[in-house]
């Protein structure tokens, strides 16, 4: 595991396991846990793993201290101006939230606190979003005389345009209401329920097969992207080969018989 830099015995990025919920933590809390190389790159081996672990069910993404995450490293930025190392750094970023969205468990992030820029943007290519009543988030790139690019990708594939195109223009925050208003996260609760809400949603979605869950988070990413045609062709396709999966033909049968399915998850 990556170490940081600044405190050689403090992690970048804590992992915990939970029986099949792996929980990744962003641990530099006092910098407010920005995406810098040093995260990037823990990130996406983390994430890689994890793609790879059958037994890994369901991811939850947090964070210590005050700040979900505040976005890109701007110090660490602002000490190497190229071009080339900027398309190398968002490229980076950029595989990583593509990481997120390509790989088969749910990704459910955890938000207790400020959510800027990147960060923001880190949340919309989550899965699922859960919000402390005390989040805020902010695509605020405009504010520093950059336009937050990359983090409009995620952010226009989850709110309306408009509404998108408002916090990208303005940088300003948002409250964790008006994010649940929008679509940028699923659910807002006090600060002291936030697990207890995670819990409950990671439960619904350990109580399905995950082959199932697996093939049909692939689906709805790539059909996104597609004309409806073919998103009708390939979701189609999709659903045939699921309804020849054990899980499906099981989940079928105890319906006709009026009994639980009696999954292998």
């Amino acid at each position: 595991m990556t170490k940081n830099a600044i405190n050689p015995d403090t992690p970048y990025v804590l992992h915990e396991r939970d029986g099949s919920i792996v929980k990744l933590t962003l641990n530099r809390a006092e910098k407010f846990n920005p995406l810098s190389e040093e995260m990037l790159t823990v990130l996406q081996t983390e994430l890689e793993a994890i793609a790879k672990d059958a037994t890994a069910r369901l991811v939850i993404l947090a964070a210590n201290g005050k700040a979900f995450c505040a976005g890109h490293d701007l110090k660490q930025m602002r000490a190497a101006p190229s071009a080339a190392y900027y398309k190398k750094l968002f490229d980076q970023c950029s595989k990583m939230m593509l990481t997120i969205q390509q790989m088969p468990q749910p990704v459910i992030a955890r938000v207790q606190g400020i959510a800027a820029a990147a960060g923001c943007q880190l949340v919309a290519m989550c899965d699922l979003a859960v919000a402390s009543a005390e989040a805020t988030f902010a695509v605020s790139g405009i504010n520093y005389g950059l336009f937050c690019s990359t983090p409009s990708v995620g952010l226009s594939r989850n709110l309306g345009r408009k509404q998108a195109m408002e916090m990208l223009l303005t940088g300003d925050f948002i409250n964790a209401q008006t994010a649940l208003d929008r679509g940028l996260i699923n659910r807002v609760v006090p600060a002291a329920e936030l697990d207890q809400a995670l819990a409950v949603l990671a439960a619904s979605i350990l109580a399905k097969p995950s082959v199932s869950i697996a093939m049909g988070k692939q689906l709805f990413y790539r059909q996104l992207e597609m004309g409806i045609a073919a998103a009708y062709q390939l979701a189609g396709e999709t659903m045939a080969c699921n309804m020849m999966d054990e899980a499906a033909l099981e989940g079928v049968q105890a319906f006709i018989e009026k009994r639980t399915p009696d999954w292998k998850r």
